[in-house]
Formats: structure tokens, C-alpha cells, sequence
């Protein structure tokens, strides 16, 4: 909670650490602000996503979008040659919301992938595993979890996939800024009033590597964020699988979009009770701070790691795809209402809405590792027949 001046506090915590330690990289003050054990505004109790929360996703809008992925996931299995055995892992589980419409999905559409499936959960809070067991109580033979750290030092492999729902949006980010004598990274600083922000020399060699390998030309006084975290998660992901599909699903961009002139302020923005803001400095611990990904860097890294990139679209295009018509068309026939019928077309409707909407701002990255050329539900045409 805040305190009277309006500083939580964890923005007291790390006010305090950097008049001691000195300045830090804002991606240093966003892990904090996000992960500090106990405080951070994924580390600390209270619901953070849909109607009581701080923001929507896709699986809070209706089930139908974890069914969907559900769908896909059973292709998976089949193009993996039906394994025996088939792991599952979700990266940033959050409440096991997901996890519940996918695997009520595979129990119903396919027993045969369903009594193969182990649904692995892996989260940094580790409170929200008795959340998780609680809502999956239906399905608790098939569960198992693993920390983040387990997945980053590679102590996990199998045959499956991997799959995020906004994770990498939520992942520390250094802000640069070009400024008329070069490029500059933004540091946070603290005085009498508290953070202040400061540039200076880039703090590792990687950023500059980064925006080179990318090509990514600045104007003066653009800033733009970039992730350091990502490779080496992607790179674990490919490296626990034996075989399978990576299945990210986020907003952003590739990189020339990302880095467009246009996006003078880079991405970076806050969450909190529905409403956003621009100030990462306020609410801390209370507010979620996000910034569009760059997902040319997951197909470049992955690529590096083992991971051909298969199939990369709007969210609409996906949900079409693997059959968004036939799910609305189904869920129509079996309400009981009018009523119940119209809030199935708005939610889903809400899904796969362009300009702006979920349905375009978000985007399906799927990567594989050991399958040639599959033929993912996704890349039928709309419409067409399973």
C-alpha cells in the first residue's frame, strides 16, 4: 500500500537502494517493480487480471480462446507422431485460467491425446500453485510444476510444446535514448523528491550488438526498449524440447514496425484498474509496466536455438484458422437463450476484433523443433472443413 507522500512501500525499498548503491538500469528498477519477492506487482497477493483486476486477456474475454489453442496443441500431438507421452508447459501460468480451457478442451475433443498429456505449470509466484491445484482440481493426474528457474538452466526435457500468454511483454526491458552525441541508456536515479531519470553510457555491450544485429536506426530523441531476457529464454525452450512447438502469443511488432520513427516514445506502458498511464514511477508494486515485444528477435534467436519459424499472424488469423466459426456456430446451437447466444458473439467478436482490437494487436508466434513442414490447423483457409 502507499503511504501518505503516495510512495508505496516498494518504491521506499528501492528508493533507499539506489541513494545507497547508486543508480540503476531501468530494467534493474522493472524487475524490481514487477518481481521484488512479496511486493513486486506479480510477487505480491491479489488478482491482477479480468473483471477485479488491473487488465483483460484473450483467455479472460471466454473460454473459447483456450479451445481453440487446445485444438491446436492436439494437432501438435499428432504431428509428433502421437507420442506417448506429451508434456505441455505453460510459461507465466498466472491462474491456471488458460490451463483449465485447454485442458477441458483436449479431455473433450481427444481422450487419446488427453491420457497422454502432463499440463507442466510453470510461474515465479509460487503461492499461485494451490490457486492453480484448486481450479484444476478436474485434472489433477495430469499436472506437474516447475520454476522459471528450472526451464532457464534447462532441467526440464520432452516431446510437446511450449506455449505464453503475455509473457515476454512482462519481461525487464533497458530504455535507450538517442541523443544528439550517440545513443544513451536511460538509468533511474533518486534526489529529495524521489526517482529521476538519468542518461548515460549504454551498461553492456548487448544493446548495441542488439540494435545492430536488428538494424535498428534511432532518430534523435527517440527512445525504444529492448529485452536482454528473451534469447535466453527461447533459447531454453528449445533446448527442453526433444521435439515439438513453441506457441507464443503477445503484442508487438517485427522489428522495423517496432522501431518505427512514429513510435517517437517507444511502447513502454502502465497498467492499473482498467486504466493505463505513462509513468512507470508511480504505484510501484501496484501498477503493471509493459512494453511491446520484438518478435523478430524470438524468430532470430530461435532460430539460433534449433526453431524454424511456422506460422506468425494476427490473432485473428489464427482463431479463423484453427476454427473460430465452427466454435461460435456450436456455442450458439447449445444456448439456451437469445441472450446467452448474443454474449458469445461479443465476447468472441471481441477476440478476433482488428484496428486496434485484440484480434490484430496480438499476435501467434509458432516455432518448431524436429518436425518438418507441418500443416498446422491455423493455415487452412477460413471456412474450410477440418
Amino acid at each position: 500500500m502507499a503511504d501518505e507522500s503516495g510512495k508505496t512501500k516498494l518504491a521506499e525499498i528501492i528508493l533507499n537502494r539506489i541513494r545507497t548503491r547508486g543508480k540503476m538500469t531501468f530494467a534493474t528498477y522493472m524487475e524490481s517493480a514487477l518481481y521484488e519477492p512479496g511486493l513486486g506487482y506479480y510477487t505480491s497477493p491479489g488478482r491482477k487480471v479480468g473483471a477485479e483486476g488491473d487488465f483483460y486477456t484473450s483467455m479472460n474475454v471466454h473460454s473459447a480462446f483456450g479451445r481453440l489453442i487446445g485444438k491446436e496443441i492436439c494437432r501438435f500431438w499428432e504431428l509428433l507422431d502421437s507420442p506417448a507421452s506429451f508434456t505441455i508447459a505453460e510459461a507465466g501460468a498466472g491462474s491456471g485460467q488458460l490451463a483449465q480451457d485447454i485442458l477441458d478442451a483436449i479431455f473433450e475433443l481427444n481422450q487419446a491425446v488427453y491420457q497422454t498429456v502432463t499440463y507442466r505449470l510453470i510461474e515465479k509466484e509460487p503461492s499461485l500453485q494451490q490457486v492453480q491445484a484448486q481450479r484444476l482440481a478436474n485434472h489433477a493426474e495430469r499436472l506437474a510444476w516447475s520454476t522459471p528457474e528450472e526451464l532457464i538452466d534447462r532441467q526440464l526435457s520432452f516431446t510437446g510444446c511450449v506455449i505464453s500468454n503475455e509473457l515476454f511483454d512482462a519481461m525487464p526491458v533497458h530504455l535507450v535514448e538517442m541523443s544528439e552525441d550517440g545513443l544513451k541508456e536511460v538509468y533511474v536515479d533518486a534526489d529529495a523528491e524521489g526517482f529521476r531519470e538519468r542518461l548515460g553510457s549504454p551498461s553492456t555491450p548487448e544493446i548495441q550488438a542488439y540494435l545492430d544485429r536488428y538494424e535498428v536506426r534511432l532518430l534523435p530523441g527517440q527512445r525504444g526498449e529492448i529485452n536482454l531476457v528473451a534469447p535466453a529464454w527461447i533459447a531454453a525452450a528449445a533446448a527442453t524440447l526433444e521435439r515439438g512447438f513453441v506457441m507464443t502469443i503477445d503484442y508487438g511488432f517485427q522489428t522495423e514496425e517496432l522501431y518505427t520513427p512514429q513510435r517517437r516514445d517507444g511502447t513502454l506502458i502502465c497498467y492499473h484498474k482498467h486504466t493505463t498511464g505513462e509513468d512507470p514511477y508511480v504505484l510501484v508494486g501496484e501498477q503493471d509496466i509493459t512494453t511491446h515485444i520484438n518478435f523478430s528477435q524470438l524468430m532470430e534467436e530461435g532460430k539460433d536455438a534449433g526453431l524454424s519459424t511456422v506460422w506468425y499472424g494476427e490473432q485473428y488469423r489464427f482463431l479463423l484458422g484453427v476454427g473460430l466459426v465452427e466454435e461460435l456456430m456450436r456455442l450458439e446451437a447449445e444456448a439456451k437463450t437469445e441472450q446467452e447466444k448474443l454474449q458469445h458473439r461479443l465476447s468472441l467478436k471481441k477476440l478476433m476484433l482488428p484496428e486496434g482490437g485484440m484480434g490484430d494487436t496480438f499476435k501467434v508466434l509458432i516455432q518448431a523443433k524436429g518436425v518438418q513442414n507441418p500443416q498446422l490447423l491455423c493455415m487452412r483457409k477460413w471456412g474450410a472443413g477440418l
